[in-house]
C-alpha cells in the first residue's frame, strides 16, 4: 500500500531531503551562484533571505533533483553538518520567531540585499499562484502570500518596511501596488495620522492617483483624524500645480474633486464657495460623479448646501429632473422649495430613498420629505399619489393610511412592498387594505406583499392551501419570513409540515425559519440529508437528533461540512474518534467554533490533549482545568496569547473565578504590560479583559493608539476599565472642551465614560456628533449622564414655536416635538412624566411607536404616555389592533381592568403583548382571559400558533387548564414553551404533557432534554435522581436555573460533576447553598472543565497518549504545520488524481 505524500512545515529543507548520506564535496562544483548565495544564507542562519534567493532562482530556472544534491554537497564542503531533521528544526524555530516577534521580520528585510528585497516586494504585489512541486511536495506561494497578509503582526512589519525602503529600491508605482495590498488586508488602525508623513515627496502622478484610490477604498475603516491627515496630504499634492497665488481662485478643479472622492467632504466651506461654476458643472457632468456623491455619507448640511449652490451657479438647472438624478446624497439637503412643481417633488422623493445612508441629520431629511409630500399631493388625493411618494409614505399617520382605498393600496403594492422603515402598526393597516381587495390569500397575493407580509395574521396563514405556502417558502417570499412573529411563523409551519395528518413538508422550510421546526416533525421526515441541511439554521436539539440519525449512513466529514450540524456532535462522538480521524476533522470544529457549546469545546480539548499535546491549539487549554494553562512555559506564551486572542474568552470560560486564573496567566505572559503595537496585535480580543491597572499604567504610549482602536470593539468594559480608559484619554487629548471635531468623532464609543460636566462642552461644540454617537447605540442603555448630555444638546438646538393652546396643566411646560423625539432616541428617557402628558395630539400620533420602543422609561413615564393614548384614542375598549401594537412598552402601564377592555380576539395582538417583558401575574392573567373570552376559544381548541402567540401568558394557566391542551398541538411547540420561565407547578404540568410525547424521563435522549428547555425543570426529585449522568450537559442552562433548590440538591455528586461548564455556571447561589461538600467539589470540577471520570483527568505534565503518526491523514499534518506557526510558509500535499 503506497504512502500518501507527506506535508512538511518548512520550505528550505524540502529540496535537501534526498540522498544526504551519499553526497560528496565534489558535487558542489558548478553550483549556480544564486544557490551558493542561498547556501551561505542558510549557514549564517538567515533563512528568510535564503528563501528569497530560492524564489529568485526558481523564477528563471527549473528545479531538478540533482540541484538538491549539489546544495547539500556545498554545505558539506563548508563543514556544516546539517541533517534534514536539524535543518527542519532550525527553520521551524526561525519562522516561529518571525511569527511571534514580527518586528524581527522588519529587521530581516531591512538587512536583505537589494535583489532579495525586490523579490520580497514582488511576492507581495504579484498575483501569481506559483506552486512548486518538489518530489511529491508542493510549495504554494499564493498561500504563503495570503497567510502573510492575514497576520496582523506580519502585515504591520511588511507595511513599515515598505514605507521605509521600497521607494528607494523599486518604482513608486510598484511600491504603491504593495502598499495597497498591505493596507487593504490590514485593520483600520494601520492608517494612522502619521502615515502621510512617511510617504516620499514628489510621487509620480500615476502612483499618486493609485494611492489615493486605495485611501478612498479604505475611507470607512479610517479614523476621522486619519481621514483629515490623508485629505491634507492629497490636497497638498493637488494644490501644488495651482498657479493661483492670491487665494482668489480655487485649486479645486473637476478632476481634483474626482481624485478626492469621498475626501471632498473635508474641503473647507470657503474653499467650496471658490470653486468655479465651470469646474463644478464639468464635475457634475462626469458619468461617475453621481456614484461618488452617493457615497458622501458623512457630509454635513452646510457643506452639502454649499455644493448645491455651486452646482446651481453652473449651467445645470436645479429644477431639471436630470440634474436631480445626478446629485447623489446632496439631494437630501435640497433647498428652495418655492415654485417647485408636483412632478419634480416626486422625482426628489424618489431620489431621497438613499438618504437613509446618511450618518446623522435624519430629522432634517424627514422634514424635507414631509414638505415634498405636501407639494407632490397638490390638487391630488392620497389615493392618487400613493405609488409615487417613494419611501416618504412611511411618515403617513394611521388616519391617513386608514383613509386609503383597497384599490389604491393594491395599485401601489410594488412600491409599498419594497419600502423599508414601516412601523408594525402601519404594516397591519396596509396589509388589511391589500387583502380586502384580493379577498383570498393565495400564492400570488402573498408573493406581492414583500415587507407587508408581516401584517397577515397567523390565523390567515394557517388557513392557506399548504401547496401555496410551500411555494411561498421556495420563492422570494421566504426572504420576508424572518420578519414574522413567532405566532405567524408557527401558523405557516402548522400548515406546511402537515401537523397531525402524516404529510410532512419539513424539507421546504428554509434558512433561519427551519429552527422553528419541532423535534416531533423532524422524526417524521424521511427526506433529510446533509446536503439538504447545508443552508438551514438549526437549534441545538435539532442538530443533536439529526447528527445522531445521519451518522448511521454518512461519514463525519460530510456531516461536519453540512452547515450547523456541528452543533449536534456529542462528546461520545468525539471520544470514539480515532487519532487520525480526529486530526483530519479538527479543522471543521475550529472553523465553526462560534457554533460549539462550551461543553463541546471542553470535549474537544480533552480529546486533543489525549491525542497530542503538540497538536493541540493553545486556546483549548482554557477549556481544561486552570492548572493546565498555568503550566504553559514562558517559551510558549506568544502562541498561547495569539490563540486566546482570536476567541471570545467570556463565551468559552463562563466561571468568573476560572476566568480570573486564565487572565492571570495572560498577564504573566505579558509581564503585566503592553510594550508596543505588535503586542496589541498578538493579544487580539484579550485586550478587552485586561485589568484597569494595566490599561491605565502599563500600555506604552507607542502601543496606545493601536490599543485604543481595539478597545473600541470591546462589547462590555467594566466600570474600572472604563475609568482607566477615560483617564488615558484625558492625558492624551486634554479635557473635552479642547477636542477637535475629528477627535470627538474618533472617541465616540468612549463618550459614555465621561461625566455630565465633561460632556456638556461636547454637547455645546459638537451637538450633531454627540447625537450621531447616541443614535448608533442600538440595543444598549447608555449611562444616565450621557443621555442627559444628549437630551440637553437636542433641547438647546430645538426651535420653539408657540404651537396650539396648551392642555390644562401644561402652561409653562415645553412639550416634546416630533423632531425632538426623533433625534433623542434612547435619551427620550429623560423627559419628565409631565412633559409627556403635555404632548400635542399630532406629535403623539407621529411618535407613539418611537416612544413605545424606549427601554429606559420608568413606570411613571409609561403611565403618562398611556394616559395620553386614552386622551387621543378614547378608552381601551375602542382601540383596534394597530393602536395596541403601536404602544410598545407603553402597554405595560395598562391596568388589569384596562387590559380586560381591549379587543384581544386576534392571537396576533396577544402575541405582540406577550413579547413585552415585565407583565405582573395579574396583567398576564387578564391578557390570557381576554383572549379566551374575545376569541371564543376553549383551552382544548387552541392550535399550536395560539400557544406560541400566548407566550409568557401561558404561565398564567392553572394546572387543570394545561392538562386540556391537545397533545397534537403541544408536541410541535415544545421548544418554544421551553423558553418560558414559569412557576414550578406550571412547568411540572408541562413536563407531564412532555412525557406523553417523548416517554418517561428515563427514556429521554440528549436531543429531547435539550428540546424541553425549562420544561425539564418540572422533573420531580425522584425523576431527576434517575437521569443518566451523561444527560446532564444537555439540560439547557435556563432549566438548571429554574430547578427549585430543594430539587437540585437531590442530584448525586456524579451527576453534578457531569453538568459541564455551561450548566455548572448556571447554578444559582440559592441552589449552591443547599449542596453538601461532595456535591460542591463536583460542582467545582464541572466549572473547571475537569473530566467526569477522575482517572482520565491527567496532570498537565502527563504525556499525551498518542502523537500524529507519519501515516496521518493529509489534513492532520497541515493542521500541525499551522500550529508550528509558519505564516510565511504554507505547504500542501500533492493529492492523488
Amino acid at each position: 500500500m503506497s504512502q500518501e505524500p507527506r506535508t512538511y512545515a518548512p520550505v528550505l529543507f524540502l529540496f535537501l531531503s534526498h540522498g544526504v548520506a551519499s553526497l560528496s564535496a565534489n558535487s558542489s562544483q558548478g553550483l549556480h551562484p544564486l544557490l551558493q548565495k542561498m547556501a551561505e544564507e542558510i549557514i549564517d542562519g538567515n533563512y528568510l533571505n535564503a528563501l528569497l534567493d530560492l524564489i529568485q532562482f526558481q523564477s528563471s530556472h527549473p528545479w531538478t533533483a540533482d540541484l538538491s544534491h549539489a546544495v547539500l554537497a556545498y554545505l558539506n564542503a563548508r563543514n556544516v553538518a546539517f541533517t534534514v531533521p536539524s535543518l527542519q528544526a532550525a527553520v521551524e524555530h526561525y519562522l516561529e520567531q518571525r511569527l511571534y516577534q514580527p518586528h524581527q521580520l522588519q529587521e530581516d528585510l531591512r538587512g536583505a540585499d537589494a535583489q532579495q528585497f525586490r523579490t520580497a516586494m514582488q511576492c507581495l504585489w504579484e498575483d501569481k499562484k506559483d506552486r512548486w512541486e518538489l518530489e511529491g511536495i508542493v510549495v504554494d506561494l499564493g498561500a504563503i502570500r495570503k497567510q502573510a497578509l492575514q497576520s496582523p503582526g506580519v502585515n504591520r512589519s511588511l507595511l513599515l518596511i515598505t514605507l521605509e525602503r521600497c521607494f528607494q529600491e523599486l518604482s513608486s508605482l510598484e511600491c504603491v501596488e504593495v502598499l495597497g495590498k498591505l493596507l487593504r488586508g490590514s485593520p483600520g488602525s494601520f492608517l494612522q495620522p502619521s502615515l502621510p508623513a512617511r510617504l516620499p515627496p514628489g510621487l509620480r502622478e500615476d502612483a499618486f492617483r493609485n494611492l489615493s484610490a486605495v485611501f478612498k477604498d479604505l475611507y470607512d475603516q479610517t479614523s476621522a483624524c486619519s481621514q483629515r491627515a490623508l485629505y491634507s496630504w492629497m490636497a497638498g499634492v493637488l494644490r501644488a500645480p495651482s498657479s493661483a497665488t492670491d487665494g482668489s481662485a480655487s485649486w479645486v478643479s473637476a478632476e481634483n474633486l474626482w481624485i478626492l472622492g469621498r475626501y471632498m467632504v473635508h474641503l473647507p466651506l470657503e474653499e467650496i464657495m471658490k470653486i468655479s461654476p465651470m469646474e463644478m458643472g464639468l464635475f457634475i457632468s462626469y458619468d461617475n460623479a453621481t456614484k461618488q456623491l452617493d457615497t458622501v455619507y458623512d457630509i454635513t448640511p452646510e457643506l452639502a448646501q454649499a455644493f448645491l449652490e455651486r452646482i446651481g451657479s453652473s449651467d445645470f438647472d436645479m429644477r431639471n429632473a436630470s440634474t436631480v438624478h445626478r446629485l447623489g446624497l446632496l439631494v437630501c439637503f435640497y433647498g428652495d422649495l418655492e415654485l417647485l412643481d408636483a412632478a419634480l417633488a416626486r422625482v426628489l422623493l424618489h431620489q431621497m430613498i438613499k438618504c437613509s445612508r446618511l450618518r446623522g441629520f435624519q430629522a432634517h431629511v424627514q422634514k424635507l420629505k414631509a414638505d415634498l409630500v405636501d407639494i407632490a399631493m397638490e390638487n391630488q388625493t392620497l389615493n392618487e399619489t400613493l405609488g409615487s411618494l417613494s419611501d416618504a409614505i412611511v411618515s403617513l399617520t394611521h388616519s391617513q393610511l386608514e383613509s386609503l382605498s383597497p384599490q389604491a393600496v393594491h395599485g401601489a403594492i410594488s412600491t409599498l412592498s419594497q419600502v423599508s422603515g414601516w412601523a408594525k402598526s402601519q404594516v397591519i393597516i396596509l396589509s388589511t387594505k391589500y387583502l380586502a381587495h384580493d379577498k383570498v390569500l393565495s400564492f400570488h397575493s402573498v408573493s406581492q406583499m414583500g415587507v407587508l407580509l408581516a401584517g397577515v395574521g397567523a390565523q390567515a396563514f394557517s388557513g392557506m392551501d399548504p401547496r401555496a405556502l410551500a411555494q411561498v417558502l421556495r420563492s422570494v417570499g421566504s426572504l420576508h419570513v424572518s420578519g414574522l412573529s413567532l405566532a405567524q411563523q408557527q401558523g405557516i409551519l402548522s400548515k406546511v409540515t402537515g401537523a397531525g395528518d402524516g404529510a410532512s413538508g419539513v424539507v421546504e422550510v428554509q434558512g433561519a425559519f427551519f429552527k422553528e421546526v419541532s423535534l416531533f416533525d423532524l422524526r417524521r421526515e424521511l427526506g433529510l440529508n446533509s446536503t439538504v441541511l447545508k443552508e438551514k439554521e438549526l437549534r441545538r436539539s435539532q442538530a443533536l437528533f439529526l447528527y445522531e440519525l445521519l451518522s448511521q449512513t454518512s461519514r463525519p466529514d460530510e456531516l461536519l461540512s453540512a452547515g450547523q450540524l456541528v452543533k449536534g456532535v456529542a462528546c461520545s462522538h468525539i471520544d470514539t474518534m480515532s487519532t487520525d480521524s480526529f486530526l483530519a476533522l479538527f479543522q471543521y470544529f475550529e472553523n465553526n467554533l462560534s457554533l460549539l457549546s462550551p461543553y463541546q469545546v471542553n470535549c474537544l480539548a480533552w480529546k486533543a490533549w489525549e491525542v497530542s499535546k503538540s497538536f493541540m491549539q493553545p486556546f483549548l487549554l482554557a477549556a481544561l482545568p486552570a492548572r493546565y494553562l498555568a503550566s504553559v512555559p514562558a517559551s510558549r506564551c506568544v502562541p498561547l496569547l495569539i490563540s486566546l486572542g482570536k476567541i471570545r474568552l467570556d463565551s468559552l470560560v463562563l466561571d468568573p473565578h476560572k476566568r480570573t486564573l486564565v487572565l492571570r496567566k495572560v498577564q504573566q505572559c505579558l509581564n503585566n504590560s503592553i510594550a508596543d503595537e505588535y503586542t496589541v496585535d498578538i493579544v487580539g480580543n484579550l485586550l478587552c479583559h485586561l485589568p484597569a491597572a494595566i490599561i491605565q499604567h502599563r500600555v506604552s504610549p507607542r502601543a496606545w493608539a493601536t490599543a485604543l482602536h481595539g478597545l473600541r470593539a470591546c462589547p462590555d468594559l467594566s466600570p474600572e476599565q472604563g475609568a482607566a480608559v477615560r483617564l488615558r484619554l484625558l492625558e492624551q487629548h486634554g479635557p473635552p472642551q479642547n477636542w477637535t471635531a475629528e477627535t470627538t468623532k474618533d472617541l465616540g464609543p468612549f463618550l459614555v465614560l465621561f461625566s455630565g460636566d465633561e460632556l456638556s462642552s461636547v454637547a455645546t461644540k459638537f451637538p450633531d456628533i454627540l447625537q450621531q454617537t447616541a443614535s448608533k447605540m442600538v440595543g444598549i442603555l447608555p449611562p444616565k449622564e450621557f443621555l442627559w448630555a444628549v437630551f440637553e444638546s437636542v433641547r438647546n438646538s430645538s426651535e420653539r414655536g408657540s404651537g396650539t393652546d396648551p392642555s390644562p396643566g401644561c402652561h409653562g411646560v415645553e412639550a416634546p416635538s416630533s423632531d425632538d423625539i426623533f433625534k433623542l432616541a434612547e435619551a427620550n428617557a429623560c423627559w419628565a412624566p409631565q412633559d409627556l402628558r403635555c404632548l400635542e395630539e399630532a406629535t403623539f400620533l407621529r411618535s407613539v411607536e418611537l416612544l413605545g420602543a424606549i427601554g429606559g422609561f420608568l413606570r411613571p413615564q409609561l403611565t403618562a404616555l398611556k394616559e395620553k393614548a386614552i386622551q387621543v384614542w378614547d378608552t381601551p375598549s375602542s382601540w383596534r389592533e394597530h393602536h395596541i401594537v403601536s404602544l410598545g412598552r407603553i402597554a405595560l402601564a395598562l391596568s388589569d381592568s384596562e387590559l380586560e377592555q381591549l379587543d384581544l380576539s386576534s392571537i396576533d395582538t396577544v402575541a405582540f403583548l406577550s413579547q413585552q417583558s415585565g407583565w405582573t401575574p395579574g396583567q398576564a392573567t387578564s391578557i390570557l382571559r381576554g383572549f379566551l373570552e374575545d376569541s371564543g376559544y376553549r383551552i382544548q381548541d387552541l392550535k399550536s400558533f395560539h400557544l406560541v402567540g400566548l407566550g409568557t401568558t401561558l404561565c398564567a394557566m392553572n394546572v387543570t387548564e394545561i392538562s386540556l391542551i391537545k397533545i397534537s398541538e403541544f408536541r410541535v411547540v415544545v421548544a418554544r414553551i421551553g423558553t418560558l420561565l414559569c412557576s414550578t407547578p406550571v412547568l411540572a404540568e408541562f413536563k407531564r404533557k412532555a412525557e406523553v410525547v417523548f416517554g418517561e424521563p428515563t427514556k429521554w435522549s440528549n436531543s429531547v432534554l435539550q428540546e424541553l428547555g425549562t420544561i425539564a425543570a418540572g422533573l420531580t426529585k425522584e425523576e431527576l435522581r434517575a437521569l443518566d449522568k451523561d444527560l446532564m450537559p444537555y439540560f439547557q442552562p435556563s432549566a438548571i436555573r429554574c430547578l427549585p433548590a430543594e430539587t437540585f440538591k437531590e442530584l448525586s455528586a456524579q451527576q453534578i460533576a457531569a453538568l459541564g461548564p455551561e450548566n455548572a455556571a448556571a447554578v444559582t447561589p440559592t441552589q449552591r447553598r443547599q449542596l453538601r461538600a461532595p456535591q460542591l467539589q463536583s460542582l467545582q470540577r464541572a466549572l473547571d472543565g475537569a473530566k467526569t471520570t477522575p482517572s482520565l483527568d491527567a496532570s498537565p505534565s502527563a504525556s499525551p497518549s498518542q502523537t500524529p503518526s507519519s501515516h496521518s491523514h493529509p489534513g492532520a499534518s497541515a493542521s500541525r504545520a499551522l500550529w508550528l506557526g509558519c505564516p510565511l510558509l504554507v505547504l500542501a500535499p500533492t493529492l492523488p488524481r
